[in-house]
């Protein structure tokens, strides 16, 4: 059975691809003028929103964080291409009969991500899998996409949903038309590009520069760093004495925690952590099963190597008390119950990562955290809540004013 997610994106299947295609402009063109206000209710600023350079905190902007971008030179991210961006965010044009938009499974209230345990398509028909946040996916640093990872980029994860038969139902000749259709596009396209040329490349360039703007760095979380001078390890002032044990455990006692979540990956060696993105950096097997005879085996269904079976796309933990149900299945309604998973109920799966194993052994490891340690993680797991991106207009929907 195929597996799918939210949100639609071209087949660009590696980033020289992307880059021999015909790229989107480099430098930003004018502002909207006049707005662009329309009869379906798209409402829009005369001057675009900041998505190009947003003044993020400098633990967001160090060599380390910054290694964590994979945003292509091929598709920078313009004022102009993230405001059509959005607009195709927020359109129910994309989807067959013009029930759901990429939005409809990544809502911004609940950190553009999906409450439930599986979205629901344009007929009502389940996705296969839970829609995880598209929040911070400019910087899960290999660039692929979906829990499978069987998306080589972004730009060809955003216009798979569009094509999924479950979820949005088009082929892409159907979503250019259908967005040739709507009288507002021409001079967004326009301003994006270049011309009012409207292609499914320019489509998928679009939503992904939208997307990558999406930055979650204005939590509690953000703002204890920066007034402990940007030492993780020290003692938050903004913190509550529950919520700095919850991030001393995080960072070591708790099995190291960090080790995954704020993991750089290659070249950097552990335990140098970036302290922004609480992405693990590679798909892993987290031991939520015993085997690999379940129903779904995540990368290992895309690879047909064994050794893949089990390993999931992790997102990022920013946000994470908003975006229950948990892991790739729903398994999960609340943070005590992931906690819990990670302090008794890892199973010794053969491909279970080696950091949730006992040192020298293949049994998982048990965390023997007494409740009030658990509490405490999860106190530190809610100040990773951005509550101005919930709220931020720059990433709301453009056509509410069409509501009632």
């Amino acid at each position: 059975m195929r597996k799918t997610t939210t949100m639609g994106l071209i087949t660009l299947t590696c980033m020289a691809a992307l880059a021999a295609c015909e790229g989107p402009a480099t430098e930003t063109p004018d502002p909207i003028d006049p707005p662009v206000t329309t009869d379906d209710g798209l409402d829009l600023p005369e001057t675009p929103y900041n998505y190009a350079a947003i003044d993020l905190p400098a633990h967001f902007q160090g060599q380390l964080a910054q290694d964590q971008d994979n945003m292509p030179p091929a598709n920078p991210i313009t004022d102009d291409g993230a405001t059509l961006g959005r607009v195709l965010f927020y359109d129910t044009a994309l989807s067959k009969n013009g029930a759901v938009a990429c939005a409809s499974c990544h809502k911004q209230e609940d950190a553009f991500a999906d409450t439930t345990r599986l979205s629901l398509g344009f007929e009502g028909g389940e996705t296969g899998r839970n829609s995880m946040s598209v929040a911070d996916a400019r910087y899960y640093r290999n660039g692929r996409f979906f829990w499978d990872e069987r998306a080589a980029t972004l730009e060809d994860q955003v216009l798979r949903p569009i094509q999924d038969p479950v979820e949005m139902g088009l082929t892409l000749d159907e979503l250019v038309a259908n967005v040739s259709a709507k009288s507002y596009y021409p001079v967004l396209f326009e301003k994006a590009f270049g011309d009012a040329s409207i292609t499914s490349d320019r489509i998928s360039w679009a939503l992904a520069q939208f997307v990558r703007s999406i930055v979650s760095y204005r939590s509690r979380f953000d703002e204890g760093i920066e007034a402990a001078g940007g030492n993780i390890a020290a003692d938050f002032p903004t913190f509550t004495p529950e919520e700095n044990a919850g991030k001393t455990l995080f960072l070591g006692p708790a099995g190291g925690c960090a080790a995954c979540h704020l993991d750089d990956g290659p070249p950097h060696p552990p335990p140098r952590h970036n302290n922004a993105f609480f992405f693990i950096a590679v798909p892993t097997n987290n031991g939520l099963d015993a085997t690999t005879d379940v129903d779904d085996n995540g990368v290992g269904e895309i690879t047909d190597n064994p050794q893949d079976n089990g390993r999931f796309k992790s997102p990022s933990l920013r946000n994470v008390a908003l975006t229950a149900p948990y892991m790739h299945d729903g398994r999960f309604e609340t943070l005590d119950q992931v906690v819990e998973h990670y302090n008794s109920g890892v199973k010794p799966h053969p491909n279970l990562d080696p950091r949730l194993r006992v040192q020298g052994s293949t049994e998982p490891r048990k965390l023997n955290l007494t409740p009030e340690q658990k509490a405490s993680l999860v106190a530190f797991l809610k100040t990773l809540t951005d509550e101005k991106l919930l709220v931020d207009p720059m990433y709301a929907d453009p056509f509410e004013k069409a509501s009632p």
